[in-house]
């Protein structure tokens, strides 16, 4: 699924790192070596459709890569 984020990640937190993210092979292969981080926060996102909900994401971090493979977990706002 698509999206934008809008605004600023809200409340963001760090839930597994290094050995404890079962996708760091990939990670590394994709983006490079880095000490990967898997975190999550609070956004307003807008969909492909024009829909602007509120979500909880959860994305990819490291230091020197950045952020990457943002994805919505679920949303936390009652259906437009």
């Amino acid at each position: 699924m698509e999206f934008e984020i809008i605004g600023d990640i809200k409340h963001p937190e760090t839930f597994a790192r290094g050995s404890g993210i079962r996708e760091l092979p990939r990670l590394r292969k994709i983006h490079g070596q880095g000490l990967w981080r898997k975190r999550k926060g609070f956004a307003t996102v807008r969909l492909q459709d024009g829909t602007i909900r509120e979500a909880e994401i959860h994305w990819y971090e490291a230091s020197g890569i950045g952020k990457r493979e943002f994805k919505i977990k679920r949303y936390i706002d009652t259906q437009p």
